[in-house]
């Protein structure tokens, strides 16, 4: 694995960010999807051309009300994608913007830009971003960067992305409607984290409307003084960021985007990952399967290892004949190609659904978040998440669990309401922890629980008198 020096992160972070807005401007009719870098918090040691927050923006034009809604762990903006397009088809006025973390300018998509676009075909995807690790005849591929390289995003805590999303929100504040601040899994948290995150003596929530917690949030309980300590000791001698299911980064990242990639756009042909000698045994079918197929076994909750249960979604399985076999929807809720182009990031350039670098501080300092209430551990971690007893009373909160979190999640979101004597009848919550996987509410289609209980929840919020 060759190294990359700063010059060269330098110019390729640069190229990145001049091709990411790029986009084919929609008719007048069709529902705009837009993406722009907003300057953000200047976090410390931070090489200033990454202080920036990225906002994919789907709706109509003409839409004053905006629906933030923050990634989880590993993801990025292009997840919500078709939930985002889902969404405003339903909800009369209003937009939503997905935020991609400053952590993803890192990404390096020149040939999954080239395969979505049919200019580079599956097998040169996979040799670029995979196939080179075993074999050496590849010599133009992707490269690594080196943890020394980048050791300033050790501080890439919850502090600089409550920053970096206070820039988001003003932003949408901005369009004269309404702000509704939601997130998924760890976006939960930090959707918590920025209600009750103190601005000049006044929560975040001060901005919003309402709040949105799918399959996620803030456990009232923190970290310990002695736990914060240690995990920040520790981590300044690993790499800054977090492996996900046991995947060191960014070879998750590479994965899913790659195998998202492939499945779409050579859906029916052998499995090029399934042959690949260095893909985990854990996810190879036992037999003979096709791309699209490869991608659904790895990812649906029958056949996914439990270490993934993060990524997993209720997919289907492999079809009941064929060679190579492929899927097979089997009346699960989530349509696989929906699924891989959230992943993928279909239609969008420089942007797909997985984050490949995920700070390790921004997990750690999750943890002290606490509901929005004061702890040691918070001073500790620069978390200022305190104001979980002052919210807006007319703040309006929806909480949906699933697999993950399930009744956890509503049991935070009812907490964070009583501390604020906010009153029960603006709190929405549905659990499905039984039959919806923790990403299926982004992905089911076309019937979603989680749709069903959102779009009635905007349209009260847009209803509701200013106050």
């Amino acid at each position: 694995m060759r190294a990359v020096s700063h010059r060269r992160l330098a110019l390729l972070v640069t190229a990145v960010g001049l091709t990411l807005a790029t986009f084919t401007p929609p008719a007048r009719s069709e529902v705009l999807v837009r993406f722009r870098r907003l300057h953000a918090f200047h976090a410390p040691g931070t090489p200033a051309r990454l202080d920036k927050v990225g906002v994919l923006e789907i709706g109509p034009r003409s839409a004053r009300n905006v629906l933030v809604l923050n990634p989880g762990t590993s993801a990025s903006a292009a997840y919500f994608a078709p939930l985002a397009k889902t969404v405003v088809s339903k909800a009369k006025g209003w937009q939503v913007w997905a935020v991609e973390r400053r952590e993803n300018q890192l990404e390096d998509h020149s040939v999954l830009d080239r395969a979505k676009q049919g200019m580079a075909t599956n097998q040169e995807l996979f040799d670029y971003y995979l196939g080179w690790l075993n074999n050496p005849s590849i010599t133009t591929h992707f490269q690594f960067i080196p943890d020394a390289d980048v050791g300033f995003a050790r501080e890439w805590g919850m502090r600089v992305e409550i920053e970096d999303l206070r820039r988001v929100v003003k932003a949408a504040k901005r369009r004269g409607g309404r702000v509704v601040l939601g997130g998924h899994s760890l976006g939960g948290s930090i959707t918590a984290a920025y209600a009750t995150w103190d601005f000049d003596g006044e929560p975040g929530a001060k901005d919003l409307s309402g709040l949105v917690f799918i399959d996620g949030g803030s456990s009232p309980t923190p970290v310990s003084a002695e736990e914060a300590t240690a995990a920040l000791q520790a981590l300044q001698s690993a790499s800054p960021w977090l492996s996900f299911g046991g995947i060191s980064a960014p070879l998750a990242g590479l994965f899913n985007a790659a195998g998202s990639t492939g499945a779409l756009i050579d859906p029916d042909s052998p499995s090029i990952g399934q042959a690949w000698a260095l893909l985990p045994a854990n996810l190879k079918p036992p037999i003979r399967v096709t791309n699209l197929a490869q991608y659904g076994y790895a990812l649906d909750t029958e056949t996914s290892p439990p270490s993934l249960i993060a990524a997993q979604a209720h997919l289907g399985r492999l079809a009941a004949s064929g060679d190579p076999r492929g899927w097979d929807q089997a009346g699960e809720i989530t349509p696989i190609q929906r699924y891989a182009q959230m992943f993928s990031g279909t239609g969008l350039k420089s942007l797909d659904g997985t984050a490949w670098y995920h700070p390790q501080r921004l997990t750690i300092d999750s943890g002290a978040v606490a509901a929005g209430n004061a702890n040691p551990a918070q001073s500790i971690l620069d978390v200022r998440a305190t104001h979980g007893h002052d919210l807006p009373r007319r703040l309006r909160i929806y909480a949906f669990g699933a697999a993950l979190g399930g009744q956890r999640v509503l049991d935070a979101a009812t907490l964070l309401a009583n501390q604020s004597n906010i009153p029960q009848q603006n709190l929405t919550l549905i659990d499905r922890h039984e039959t919806y996987a923790h990403n299926d509410p982004n992905s089911a289609s076309p019937q979603n629980d989680f749709v069903d209980g959102l779009v009635p929840f905007l349209a009260q919020i847009r209803r509701d008198r200013r106050r």
